[in-house]
């Protein structure tokens, strides 16, 4: 085969392979010969012949054949003079047999560099990243208030279009919702851009590649890898904190993909700039993108995400019935931690299902002691009292007190309605704490809020603001 019949099958490549994966990995491919069946090209590096001799050989093999070549072998070659291999190395050959539905012939990757053990070097050889969970896609994503915005935001990423905001930054405490949203990115790009090179992976893993590429001398594979990607996803990027190599070799990494315009995605527990023993450097990078905070799930969120979960258990357990009350009083009493709230749920339909019991209410506190003790809720009539009064900037003795002025019946109002959804006292009790007020003022109170919850955009965000903060 000539160099130019090379050239007119690469362009073939390029117009199967797209323009971005063509650039990255067949264009940098140089023809050297065609022996006895075996096609070899040159690469300038280890990992790049590994990367294409798993993801790209079936399709070069079948345009090889196609155009009349015999061809039942591809082998890439690291060129002698290339930087990123000492030139005493002696050589070592990989074999991976792969599978074609075109032709049945194998690869391998020729490399004029080894290890005293001779062994492959899988972290850096492959650009493999961590494994997704089939459960967390967008369409299993319960949306709600505290969360729309992150998810509003990760749709628009998934898209794989033009960068509009890099990074885009996902924050928030445990079973909120981060990784959920991380993976279910990772999925629609992989659905609607597979010609993307998406790379998934935690920080601990980042780290873990980094060290060993330290180790082993091979820190040009590791950045090669790394910035040879379209997407990089790094979950629970606070992992890296305190560690400065890793955290210099990512500062690099994050300024290399923004360079070339590549989109970078990545979580953490709580906000870059509240992250401790992170450099200041690395803090500022990833604040110069979108930061969306995934704030605690409230009570309709809770509510929807049980309710979704219960369609998914009826796959499993369709005999099974639940009554009516028991989602609302799981919603309510569970408020801190939606993979508390899930697991429950879980336990819930297995007890019922090995019991065969209806899940009702005596079951539901029964199976759920434990569970129920531990979220159990501390908070106080006299600490909501106090919130809200330094909240409005009112005196304590205003929201007890008889004044219907309505700078003051409006914070009392809220706290009734905090105690009521915060505390499990009765109506006739709160009543007494406001002073001694009777049930049906509690109730009226109560119910005023709610309805402008849903007209007044302030109070809904007094009461949420108010409500986290005691819940904190």
């Amino acid at each position: 085969m000539t160099q130019e019949k090379w050239g007119q099958l690469r362009q073939k490549l390029l117009k199967t392979v797209g323009q971005n994966n063509y650039s990255t990995w067949i264009e940098p491919l140089e023809f050297q010969e065609l022996h006895d069946g075996v096609a070899v090209f040159t690469v300038p590096t280890n990992f790049m012949g590994n990367y294409v001799s798993q993801n790209f050989a079936d399709l070069i093999l079948y345009e090889l054949n196609s155009s009349g070549e015999s061809v039942q072998r591809i082998a890439f070659r690291v060129a002698a003079n290339s930087p990123a291999r000492p030139a005493t190395a002696t050589a070592s050959v990989g074999k991976r047999p792969t599978e074609s539905k075109h032709a049945t012939p194998t690869t391998e990757t020729v490399s004029t560099d080894t290890r005293a053990t001779g062994s492959a070097f899988d972290p850096l050889d492959s650009l493999q990243a961590a494994p997704l969970d089939a459960r967390f896609t967008f369409d299993s994503f319960v949306v709600g208030k505290p969360n729309e915005l992150a998810h509003a935001a990760a749709r628009r990423v998934s898209e794989g279009g033009p960068v509009t905001f890099n990074p885009l930054v996902l924050y928030g405490g445990v079973g909120l919702g981060k990784t959920h949203l991380m993976h279910a990115i990772a999925w629609e790009l992989k659905s609607k851009r597979p010609d993307l090179n998406v790379l998934y992976l935690s920080a601990e893993q980042f780290m873990y590649r980094f060290v060993q590429a330290l180790r082993e001398r091979r820190m040009m594979d590791f950045k090669h890898l790394f910035r040879s990607v379209d997407v990089l996803m790094v979950d629970d990027v606070q992992f890296i904190a305190g560690k400065d190599s890793t955290q210099e070799e990512f500062f690099h990494t994050f300024n290399a993909l923004v360079d070339q315009n590549k989109q970078i995605i990545i979580s953490a527990d709580r906000a870059p700039g509240e992250i401790k023993d992170l450099e200041d450097r690395v803090k500022s990078r990833l604040q110069c993108g979108l930061v969306v905070d995934l704030h605690p799930t409230d009570y309709e969120l809770r509510l929807g995400i049980l309710q979704n979960k219960v369609q998914q258990h009826k796959a499993t357990y369709p005999d099974l019935k639940i009554a009516d009350g028991v989602l609302e009083f799981l919603a309510h009493r569970i408020s801190t931690n939606v993979r508390v709230l899930e697991g429950a749920l879980t336990r819930l339909f297995a007890f019922a299902s090995l019991v065969g019991r209806e899940i009702d209410m005596d079951l539901t506190q029964d199976c759920l002691a434990d569970v129920l003790r531990a979220s159990e809720r501390k908070i106080t009539v006299e600490e909501i009292q106090r919130k809200v009064s330094d909240y409005y900037n009112i005196r304590l003795s205003d929201i007890i007190g008889p004044k219907r002025l309505r700078s003051y019946a409006r914070p009392r109002q809220v706290a009734m309605y905090l105690c009521k959804q915060l505390t499990s006292r009765s109506l006739p009790e709160i009543g007494r704490r406001f002073g001694g007020r009777d049930h049906t003022t509690v109730m009226h109170g109560v119910k005023r809020i709610e309805e402008l919850k849903l007209t007044d955009g302030q109070i809904a965000e007094d009461v949420e603001m108010l409500r986290r903060a005691l819940e904190a």
